[in-house]
């Protein structure tokens, strides 16, 4: 229940019949609370809803005949009774809503609504949500966290956000790490940024979080918390290097391999020169540099056996020399690894020495990766690709990554149509 919608409806309908909110809608959801405040709201067109007792059902709406004939509904109206408390504090009239904000006070299972109030657009109802708020132990913030970042969104939303942040800078360290598993993203981001803060998680909790969550920004967040200077102990600065360094991720890699050069493990970074990641390389390179070390010659030396070293192709197109290393990176185009001709295209770029007769023909190439890399170098010369050879190549019995090559060079040379349904 996110919106306005016909699950939202049913719940609103069946608040105002007496249920609690609890038998309406799953409380334990931010977005129904949400949806649930502007289903209440939403119900200005039927009004008898507002006014039927507990038990009574629901009137239809008078019909157009009904209000031409100047009847407001079907039946007699039966006499008014005040709405239930989660439904007066989400009513339409800013009055209602004040009055109804004392109900939590001896309610805790509706301050989810208090905490909707707080960012209210009437003043006298958002002053008074915000002082009751307040009142509350930081503890109790902790359970509402996820409706508050969600509502914090809003222009009115920071007052509740503040009070959570502070709650969490001052509460038990062990309720600030059980919302680091929170499954919503914003809560665990606070909580882990606050956990780094007060510094409740230990340098390799913070690396083996870095290297297994897919959460780019807590990647970061806790790679550079794990090698903050002064963070890391001494007998376990090498191990947390290490779980840092044999991340799948790049930017986590990177963050290690940069922490070698405070580590005083500049030749560490030799080996990352033939990352398959261009960051990571580059990483390597500056601290070896750092050490006095150029990184040149040992990029050449790696190239020498490449099947063990892939990325030292790229890598030296990064830092060579177009006379010098132009040869050696079209002779490792021909080899038989695809992971080396990828990356030997790619040094080629990088040096600026493409050359378009020789690379045109890894359009054929067996290798799906290698025909993306070739398309890529090629873009630039797509004008003086012969289009018959691209129509060819465009042909339905050709394999897809050639197909989709020669019509992105096609369309580059403004020769082709549209991409394949599905491509990116």
């Amino acid at each position: 229940m996110d919106g306005w919608d016909g699950e939202t409806m049913r719940a609103v309908v069946r608040v105002c019949e007496g249920a609690t909110p609890e038998e309406a809608f799953d409380t334990a959801s931010a977005g129904a609370w949400s949806a649930f405040d502007t289903g209440v709201r939403n119900l200005d067109d039927r009004p008898w809803l507002w006014t039927r007792p507990p038990g009574e059902p629901v009137r239809p709406a008078p019909t157009l005949l009904d209000r031409l004939r100047g009847r407001t509904g079907s039946r007699p109206a039966p006499p008014a009774s005040p709405p239930p408390p989660a439904v007066a504090l989400c009513h339409r009239d800013g009055r209602v809503r004040e009055a109804a904000l004392d109900a939590v006070r001896t309610a805790p299972e509706l301050r989810p609504l208090l905490v909707v109030r707080c960012a209210d657009w009437a003043a006298p109802v958002q002053e008074k949500a915000r002082k009751l708020l307040a009142e509350l132990p930081g503890g109790d913030l902790f359970p509402l966290a996820e409706l508050i970042l969600r509502l914090s969104r809003r222009a009115r939303g920071d007052f509740a956000r503040d009070l959570l942040e502070d709650a969490l800078r001052e509460g038990p360290a062990a309720e600030v790490l059980v919302l680091t598993g929170h499954p919503d993203r914003a809560t665990y981001r606070l909580a882990y940024r606050i956990a780094v803060e007060r510094g409740l998680l230990t340098p390799m909790e913070l690396a083996t979080t870095a290297a297994t969550c897919g959460d780019v920004t807590l990647q970061d967040l806790c790679a550079e918390a794990a090698v903050r200077p002064g963070t890391t102990p001494g007998p376990d600065a090498a191990a947390v290097l290490d779980r840092l360094l044999t991340a799948r991720s790049p930017r986590v890699r990177s963050a290690g391999v940069t922490a070698l050069r405070r580590a005083g493990r500049h030749g560490d970074a030799e080996r990352f020169l033939a990352d398959r990641s261009a960051l990571v390389r580059a990483c390597a390179r500056y601290v070896l540099r750092q050490d006095g070390v150029d990184p040149l010659p040992l990029c050449r030396a790696l190239c020498t056996e490449p099947a063990a070293h892939p990325g030292a192709a790229a890598g030296l197109g990064e830092c060579g020399d177009r006379a010098v290393d132009a040869g050696t990176l079209w002779a490792l185009v021909e080899h038989p690894l695809p992971a080396v001709r990828l990356h030997a295209i790619g040094g080629l770029r990088a040096l600026d020495v493409v050359v378009r007769e020789r690379l045109t023909p890894l359009l054929d190439d067996p290798s799906p990766a290698v025909v993306r890399a070739a398309t890529r170098a090629l873009l630039p010369e797509a004008a003086g690709i012969p289009e018959r050879l691209l129509r060819e190549r465009s042909a339905p019995d050709r394999p897809r990554a050639v197909r989709v090559a020669a019509d992105r060079l096609l369309r580059a040379a403004g020769r082709q149509r549209l991409p394949e349904p599905g491509y990116r």
